[in-house]
Parts: C-alpha cells; structure tokens; sequence
C-alpha cells in the first residue's frame, strides 16, 4: 500500500542544505515526491511510498540533521498519492503556509577553510569568499525571502560550469542547490585601492594588504555584514593614531584572531568561552586579561577585559596569516555615532582621513550586521550586542499576540522587533537612534522584517521617554499603518524583557542601568518590579538624588559625585573634597557652586539610577572623570575590583529606598585604609546584595535581573550569593541592556490586545 504525507517544516531550514539533504534521505529511503521553499521561508515536503520507506525517510531526518539547521515546527497532514516517478527539488513557491526562520550568516566551515588552505584545489586556493551549505554569508546578503539566489547579491555572479556541475550533483553533500556557492572562476572579486581611489593591481592583493598593515597604514576590510577597520594591536603609534583619527580616544577595540592558540597567549579562555569562540556564530567574547598583558596598553585602556573573536571568513584568515603574531585590530568601520559603513562609497566619503586603504569585494552587502559580543559573568553568558551569527532568529515566547506588532526599543544601544503568534523577530543591533541615519536603519530593518513575513501591524510600541527619536519613528510608522501607539515603561520592558525569553510572565524583577524615563516623571535606573503582564509595581528603588542638567552628567561623572555628596555633606566639606581630589568639572569651581546653590531651592529633576551611582563612585575613586564612550566610567571600575575582597559595608534600605548615599559616607571613611580593589569590589557586590535583600521582601518564587547593569561580574555575584535560593534568571537570548528592550516591550502587549 502507497502512502503520501504533506510536510511543512520550519526552523532554520533554509540557507542550510535542507532541500539537498531531504533529497539524500528521499533517495536512501526510497520515497518520491519533492521538496521545495515556500514564500514564507518554511519548506514543504511531499513523500510517498510505503510504510517501511516513510518510516525510514522520517527516522534519516531526524538522524542525519545538518548540523547548521533547527527544527522548530513541523507539521505533518496526510494526503492523496500522486502519479510521482521520483523525489525532485522542486522551484522555490510564494505561497505562505507557515513562517520561518531567516538563516542568520555563519562562520567558513573547517572543510571550506582546508580547501581554501589546499594548493591542490586550484578553483578555491586562497580563494576569500568559499562557502558551502553549512556555512558564509546569508542574512546579510538576502533582498527576500525565500533563500535563493536570484534574491541575494549573489543573483550577479552566474555558476560557472564547474560550480553549476557541483551545484546539480545530489552527491555533493556540501554543495547540491547550496545557493551561496562560487569560486575563482564565477565568484565575488578582491579590489584592494588608496582612499583617494588609486587601484593597486597585484596577482595577491591580500599579500599585499598584509604587507601594508605591518607598515603601520590602516586599512577598511570589507566584511560579511559591513567594513572594519583593521590595523596592528601591537604597535602603540598605529593604534594612537587610529585613536586620534576616529576620535575614539579610549573606548576599546576588538581584536581578531587566526586561533584559540594565539588568543590564550594574551587572555584567559575557559572551557565554556572557547566553545563560545569556535560556535558558527563567533561573537566577539570579553575575555580577562593575562598579566603581564603582551598587547598595545592602548587596545582597551584602562579595562580588564579584552574582546577577542575568531575569523569568521577565509577573508579574514588569509589576511591574519599575513600578521606574524596573527592577530589584528577589527573594529567598526565607522565613526563616531554613525552606522557601519556597507559600501566603498561610504568608505570614501565617511572614513577619508580615517583609513589610508580599502580592501573590498564586488558582492553587495544587503544588510548590515554588526559583530554580536557576549560575555561570561559570573558563570553566566550574557549577550551585550546581538548581530552576526544570532540574528534575525526569531524568539518564541510564552504567549500569543492576537495581532502583529512593531517594537521600536530604546533610543541607544538600540534594536527594535516585530511581534505575530507567539514568535518576536528582533532586528539585528542598529545602534544609537538619535542619529538621523541610524533611525533610517531601524525603520528600514523593520520594513524588510514586515515584508518577509508578510505582516501588516496593528500595535505600534515605543518608550515612554518623549524625546526619543525612536518614539518619534513609533509614531510615523503608526501612522503609516493605521496602527495603534502604545507606550512602555522602560524597566517594566526590561524585566518583562528577561521573563518572556526564559519561558515566564509574571514575577520580580530587578531592573539596573544608566537612564530611564519613569512613571513620575524622574530618571529611573534601579528598580525592584513586582510584575506580571498585566499590571506592575515599583516596590523599591535606589535612593533619589537631585538629577541636574541631564546628560552633563553622565559625561562628567564628578557632577554626580558632587550630586551624591550634596546629601550628607556641607558645602564646605564637599568644596574640600573637590579641591583634595582634583575633581574635574568642565567649568571648576564656578560649576560645583551652581549646583549646590540648585539642591537648596529642591525644584530639580531626581534618578535612582545605579549607573550613575557606579560614575560617582568612579569619580571619587580618581579612576574616571570625563566619559568618552557609553558605559566607560562603571566598565572601568569593574575592571579595578578585579581581585579585590569583600570589606564592611551595608547599604541600609529605608521604607522604598536604598540609600546609596550611604557608600560615599563609607567611602570617605575608609580612603586611605584599603586597596582601591578591595574598596571598587565591596560597593558593587554590596549592590548587588542590598537589591537582591530589596527584591526577596516580596517573596518571590524567582528573580528577574535585567538592564545594562546587570552584566556586572561584581553586582551580579552580590546577586546570586545572596538570592536564599531563590532562582535568578537573565536574559538569554537578547541583551540585558536596552538592545533588549524592544522584546520587553511586545510582551507587554498581550493583555491589552482586546481593545485594540
């Protein structure tokens, strides 16, 4: 007897030698039928044959999965047999039955890498742009979907006939309907030219950029998802002068390596972030530092941490072998507040004066897509920017949206979401958006989700903060669909943000960070939410203290020190610290009097904020006192309490709030007498444990720990030792900081769903 089934599967199960793999197991398992792409980027299946054939073709699917792809729905329905004399790969339909996974890019395979590395493969030797089934660029080179080549940059360079004979030959496991194939003969093409645009022409041209960046010049590289700028880490004057042209005087740059080898000679690598760095995805991982430290001080000043990633392309490997210590500096190929350049254009026009050189392919890069970078804190991994290699794949969550919506997210750090059934596709990272071109990207990165998925959105999610430029996009693109505008409380986003992605709807949440507009209309940052997808409540938070002139003070962290101060000390006394300690304000004295002379008349702005508990700390420990990137004030003193033990503090919890201004009492009375480690390492566990002590006064089954604060080693340790048992959850899957705002924020649309 002929039995046939329909199959609709989904997951990741295009751009990874799905079909051809079907085709195999079809073929062992003696069905026919065929097997092709729908619309919505699931795949359909038809089999038919007898009762021990689909046995056997099911249980090869499940066995012989190609490691790349994921299986997260798969519907099965029986049918009609047909008059089929054979299994075929059947021309990608446009219908839609059920939706699909976007394939993320992955990392060059090791058997593309060899045959790269083989002088005997004279079509791929030294060839930059191999890739297979189970490997290279997909996302960020796809215009639609279904994954197929004629709708990607690779619809410009046709097969040759060796590729083509590969591309049709159902027993080439790795390249058989695998869409990105090429080679020397049909493949992408290497131009290496000045910034000025004077083409050098040379039979190696990655020779030749080697060569040059051991001379010290810079060069634009042309990557999977954008340019990076390469230059030596082991050379001070190269990197001094990179720091000066990108005007990036401290922030850290990352660095790639050829091997795990080259990277413990620098960093510690565990055995859980040495699986990390071989994944297909390859993060960029903040790893501690060895002492002595062997690189340039000036890679990442000031930090104890360095971000190290493995090659991800043959590009990027060849290029490494050229560097005798084979590693590079590969940071953004960008400047300052800027999304990263995708285009030699760009290059031209924006990184003139920057780099001195561009290496650059043929192929277009659709979309772009920043590094993802990860790290390990306090046994935990915790994502710090989601791009390459993790995004666009989707997020199940615990419940089911009646209708599709948009989710802006924040305004820094920013990644938004589009929300349908029980799925949240978030955008790769964007970026800040309150750079014009960068809100671009955001509204561009939705749109190219909407369409894919074939959506048309109901609800319209922003934050609360008005003067957001992504709540200003939240209102166009309401506008545009007739769409409904909500908008969310930013630690409620955060805390309801780590609850759907670990499977839960309701229960405490401790929300850390720098700035967040709050119900009352104060800047928020550390928060105690009793929650559930209905309703919350700010039980607790961290004391208030005056917030006087907005962002001056995050980049001048002596201004929140004198803020702090102003809570327990005279003026003179304070003005006696300030002279003692060389504070440094932008405009001295003048400025520390004017801000006093405002406390006493009470009519300001106030924040909880832990980040800018963490600046004043900073600040009065001498250790940061004018921020020039995001973060860099709590990063640093992170990175003193390395090593650091636990001295005698308690941060006492009055009524709602914990009283912060208790640790600059401690810290003036103990200057002196400890360690800067030991003092860095006591304020930031005792954090920890004070919100954690905050958080279990309402007996919660679990804790949710979320917001940018909350990937601090110290803080997050003071939380989990302290936690009674009491399971404490983080985020997963996205950010903790704002990039993970936007899934927080289609959470929160569940309940309300019903009058829309």
């Amino acid at each position: 007897m002929i039995y046939a089934y329909r199959i609709i599967v989904s997951g990741i199960v295009q751009g990874v030698g799905f079909r051809p793999f079907i085709y195999r197991i079809a073929h062992k398992s003696g069905v026919k039928g065929y097997v092709k792409n729908l619309g919505g980027s699931e795949v359909e299946i038809l089999i038919q044959g007898s009762n021990e054939n689909v046995s056997k073709f099911f249980s090869l699917l499940f066995q012989e999965l190609p490691y790349p792809a994921r299986l997260e729905n798969i519907y099965v329905e029986e049918t009609q047999p047909s008059d089929f004399s054979d299994f075929i790969i059947m021309k990608s339909d446009k219908i839609i039955s059920k939706p699909s996974v976007i394939p993320p890019d992955f990392a060059v395979c090791d058997e593309c890498l060899r045959e790269v590395l083989d002088p005997k493969n004279p079509r791929r030797y030294r060839y930059a742009f191999n890739s297979c089934a189970y490997c290279g660029p997909r996302f960020s080179m796809m215009y639609r979907v279904p994954y197929d080549r004629e709708n990607t940059s690779m619809n410009t360079f046709p097969l040759c006939e060796h590729c083509k004979r590969e591309y049709y030959d159902p027993n080439d496991i790795r390249r058989f309907d695998a869409q990105g194939i090429s080679c020397k003969l049909c493949g992408p093409k290497l131009y290496l030219e000045s910034v000025n645009g004077e083409r050098i022409e040379d039979e190696d041209l990655i020779r030749v950029a080697g060569k040059l960046l051991k001379e010290g010049y810079i060069l634009a590289v042309k990557g999977i998802g954008g340019f990076h700028i390469a230059a030596l880490a082991t050379d001070d004057d190269t990197i001094l002068r990179l720091r000066e042209r990108k005007r990036r005087p401290n922030q850290p740059f990352a660095i790639m390596v050829q091997s795990i080898e080259v990277a413990k000679k620098y960093v510690h690598v565990s055995e859980f972030e040495e699986t990390i760095l071989r994944s297909p995805e390859r993060p960029i991982i903040l790893l501690k530092k060895r002492e002595p430290y062997e690189l340039s001080k000036y890679v990442s000043p000031g930090l104890d941490r360095e971000g190290i990633f493995l090659f991800y392309t043959p590009l990027h490997y060849l290029l490494l072998d050229e560097i005798p210590e084979k590693l590079l500096i590969m940071t953004s190929g960008n400047i300052h507040g800027f999304p990263m350049c995708r285009s030699e254009d760009c290059v031209r026009s924006k990184l003139r004066g920057v780099v001195d050189f561009i290496l650059y392919h043929d192929r277009e890069i659709v979309n772009r897509v920043d590094d993802s970078v990860v790290r390990v804190s306090n046994g935990r991994l915790m994502m710090i920017r989601r791009g390459r290699g993790y995004a666009p794949h989707w997020i199940k969550i615990p419940i089911k949206l009646k209708n599709p919506v948009i989710a802006v997210g924040a305004e820094l750090q920013n990644a938004g979401a589009i929300g349908f059934d029980d799925k949240v596709i978030m955008t790769q990272y964007i970026g800040d958006t309150d750079n014009y071109e960068t809100l671009r990207e955001l509204e561009d990165s939705l749109m190219f989700f909407l369409s894919a998925y074939n959506l048309r959105p109901k609800i319209v999610i922003a934050d609360k903060n008005p003067a957001y430029q992504s709540t200003y996009l939240a209102e166009k693109l309401a506008d545009k669909f007739s769409a409904r505008l909500i908008q969310v409380q930013h630690h409620y986003a955060h805390v309801i943000s780590a609850a759907i992605d670990n499977g839960y709807t309701e229960g405490v949440g401790i929300a850390i960070d720098g700035i967040g507009y709050g119900d009352d209309g104060n800047g928020w940052g550390g928060e105690i939410i009793q929650f559930n997808l209905n309703e919350y409540k700010r039980t607790h938070h961290l004391e208030y203290v005056p917030y006087i002139g907005g962002d001056l003070n995050a980049i001048y962290p002596g201004r929140m020190l004198i803020l702090f101060l102003s809570k327990i000390l005279s003026k003179d006394e304070i003005l006696e610290i300030y002279k003692r300690k060389n504070l440094f304000l932008k405009n001295g004295e003048k400025e520390l009097k004017a801000l006093l002379n405002i406390t006493k008349e009470k009519k300001y702005l106030k924040t909880s904020s832990l980040g800018r508990v963490l600046d004043a700390v900073a600040a009065y420990l001498n250790i940061c006192n004018y921020r020039t990137y995001e973060g860099e004030p709590a990063m640093k003193l992170e990175a003193v309490a390395r090593g650091g033990k636990l001295l005698d503090l308690e941060i006492p919890i009055v009524n709602e709030e914990i009283k912060t201004s208790k640790i600059f009492q401690w810290l003036i009375e103990v200057e002196g007498k400890y360690s800067i480690n030991d003092i860095a390492f006591t304020v930031q566990y005792e954090l920890g444990r004070a919100l954690i002590k905050t958080a279990l006064k309402s007996n919660p089954k679990r804790v949710f720990v979320s917001g940018g604060a909350a990937v601090n080693e110290y803080i997050l340790k003071g939380i989990m030792d302290n936690s009674e048992g009491i399971e404490i959850i983080t985020p997963k899957r996205v950010p903790a900081g704002d990039g993970g705002i936007a899934l927080g924020q289609v959470g929160f649309i569940s309940f309300i769903e019903d009058g829309v």
